[in-house]
């Protein structure tokens, strides 16, 4: 349970960092919920991960659909993915969700290591 409110809260806090901070706000969002929500690294890092990957995985889409895929049809040619548009979007996506992963996993090795030293101290 722990785990799909990490995601969701992830998906959530991540969108609000889009409207107010810069695309790196991402690896805050996904921070502070890790931060919140005590996991181990795998879970942590998986939650921050699919939380951000089904983020920007569904404002592209939801972009690409408002366009009518134009401009992603052409960044698509320009990179080397054969023109697909899908690729493209799972691309985003899958770099958005490697930031929230990664500042997800942050957050986990953190909390960690302050109770590592927290047990260091009282012995």
């Amino acid at each position: 349970m722990k785990f799909i409110i990490a995601v969701l809260l992830t998906t959530l806090l991540s969108f609000i960092s889009g409207l107010y901070m810069p695309w790196w706000g991402i690896a805050i969002a996904a921070f502070i919920v890790s931060a919140l929500i005590p996991q181990g690294r795998g879970r942590a890092f998986l939650a921050g991960f699919l939380g951000v990957f089904i983020l920007w995985g569904s404002l592209s889409i939801w972009i690409d659909s408002k366009n009518n895929g134009i401009l992603s049809h052409k960044i698509a040619q320009i990179l080397p993915l054969s023109g697909s548009v899908f690729s493209l979007i799972l691309l985003t996506a899958f770099i958005g969700a490697l930031v929230g992963g990664l500042g997800s996993l942050t957050a986990s090795f953190l909390r960690m290591g302050m109770q590592k030293v927290e047990t260091e101290d009282a012995d």
